[in-house]
């Protein structure tokens, strides 16, 4: 089934894209949350007037995504996480951390134009800013650990023996008169 998308969906097309999907992706999802049409012939010929007609427009939009871009040239990020004995990452870093450390930077990006595969062990990954269709901008990510791994400490295979415990005092016993036992 043949859609044209209203508004840009990150790894299915951007807008006004002409994409092939599922007849039930398109009838159930895309269709009722206005994010697509059917391409019929009439709605293809409408989208090539209005692609004319905002041709001036889209240029436009264009260039302010490439001024976007340009900002994010030469930007490298490093994000400490939290990380166990074995390197592993106690959650996982993904594109909201990516979001949050640009702003730090005083770079403001949307969460959601921003892909990454979630970080789960420490190292360098890159992300990827999708500012307009025909502008990315990939920026490298480091992870790296913000809390030392502690190793945990090997136990020697001869166990020594432990030294005695020192003797606790034992408090006196309270005496206390005992009630005769009913029958």
């Amino acid at each position: 089934m043949e859609i044209i998308l209203k508004e840009d969906i990150i790894g299915l097309g951007y807008k006004n894209d002409i994409v092939n999907v599922k007849s039930g992706y398109g009838r159930n999802y895309l269709i009722p949350q206005g994010k697509g049409v059917i391409a019929s012939e009439s709605a293809k010929k409408v989208l090539a007037e209005n692609l004319r007609q905002q041709a001036h427009k889209l240029a436009a939009l264009k260039a302010a995504a490439e001024d976007k871009a340009k900002a994010l040239e030469g930007v490298a990020l490093e994000i400490a996480a939290r990380v166990s004995a074995t390197g592993q990452l106690y959650g996982s870093v993904g594109a909201a951390a990516v979001a949050t450390a640009l702003a730090e930077k005083g770079i403001e990006v949307d969460r959601k134009i921003i892909t990454m595969h979630e970080a789960k062990v420490v190292g360098d990954y890159e992300a990827t800013v999708h500012y307009h269709k025909e502008v990315e901008v990939k920026v490298p990510v480091k992870v790296v650990a913000a809390n030392a791994p502690v190793a945990k400490e090997e136990t020697p295979a001869v166990k020594e023996e432990a030294a005695p415990a020192p003797a606790v005092e034992e408090a006196p016993a309270v005496e206390t008169e005992e009630a005769p036992a009913e029958a």
